[in-house]
């Protein structure tokens, strides 16, 4: 009897398809993350503790996430800056990508737009980095590796949500205005933004996975001092990212422990460049959206027989 067959994943992209961002193009971008002289800064600004912060990247930039003072998880909202109704959609993402994105990947956006909104270019954290973690007996040793830890969890996560006020009470804690919804409601009402504008986010830092009972773990975050995660912008975005109250995450849960999740909580960094060669983009354009019609069965098509069973 033969082994059973592992499912393929549902969504493949044919190799010129332009889901996947590895042409020259985005390779050349990539390579400017290591060279200070081939970017000119725009903005840059630090994120506070268990706050938040929104900003604009125009189109063409660069915007890059650091972790100034060591581990510390982000949660990452994107919009279109000039049509905030196209968003980052994240599911659709996860299915096109993966549970945990990098360099390569891109952050789509929601229909009936469905886009790239931005393409990843940078991630310090990537391509299989072993990091050294600190054993019980106290020394060092390589523990985790990224891609995956010793139990499954993957870096930069699209699996899970922010956390946020509501849930909090339903699962028995305080009302506490510093979640991460909080922090990105506050910081997208300058921009003409609500509470219903904030969506579910990209985990920058954060370390997760699905247990064996399909339940979703999160694991302390790995970044060390000066770890990086950056995207190009395929358009004009507006961001916004949350430095989460549950810090490095070594403390998080319903219990108390010593210290608490305060204990583990640092600023996050933003960067915004401007490539300092405009040749590198001359190939780029803006992508656009797919050319669907948007029938919805508004407008049926034409029957070709009176038995048509078309989906």
């Amino acid at each position: 009897m033969s082994a059973a067959r592992r499912p393929p994943p549902a969504y493949t992209a044919p190799p010129d398809s332009g889901i996947h961002a590895t042409s020259q193009l985005y390779q050349s971008i990539s390579k400017t993350a290591s060279d200070p002289a081939a970017r000119l800064p725009k903005e840059s600004f630090t994120i506070r503790p268990c706050s938040g912060q929104a900003w604009v990247v125009p189109a063409g930039h660069i915007c890059r996430l650091t972790t100034p003072q060591g581990p510390q998880v982000g949660d990452l909202n994107i919009w279109n800056a000039n049509n905030p109704r196209e968003r980052m959609w994240a599911a659709r993402t996860r299915q096109i990508h993966a549970s945990h994105v990098s360099v390569g990947d891109r952050l789509w956006s929601n229909l009936p737009y469905l886009r790239p909104l931005v393409t990843i270019t940078g991630d310090s954290l990537g391509g299989g980095q072993l990091h050294d973690v600190l054993g019980p007996d106290g020394t060092r040793k390589p523990e985790v590796e990224f891609g995956t830890t010793q139990f499954g969890g993957r870096v930069h996560d699209l699996l899970g949500t922010r956390c946020d006020p509501y849930v909090n009470l339903l699962m028995g804690g305080e009302t506490f205005d510093f979640h991460c919804h909080s922090n990105l409601t506050r910081a997208v009402v300058p921009y003409g933004l609500t509470e219903l504008d904030v969506h579910d986010v990209l985990n920058v830092f954060q370390v997760t996975g699905l247990d064996e009972q399909g339940k979703y773990f999160m694991e302390t975050s790995p970044a060390k001092s000066g770890e990086y995660f950056e995207f190009f912008a395929e358009v004009d975005v507006l961001c916004a990212l949350s430095a989460c109250p549950g810090g490095d995450l070594s403390n998080w849960g319903w219990d108390d422990k010593e210290g608490g999740m305060g204990a583990t909580c640092r600023p996050l960094g933003v960067e915004v460049y401007q490539l300092a060669d405009p040749k590198v983009l001359e190939e780029w354009k803006t992508p656009e959206s797919p050319k669907y019609q948007g029938q919805h069965g508004m407008r049926m098509p034409p029957r070709e027989k009176d038995g048509y069973t078309g989906l």
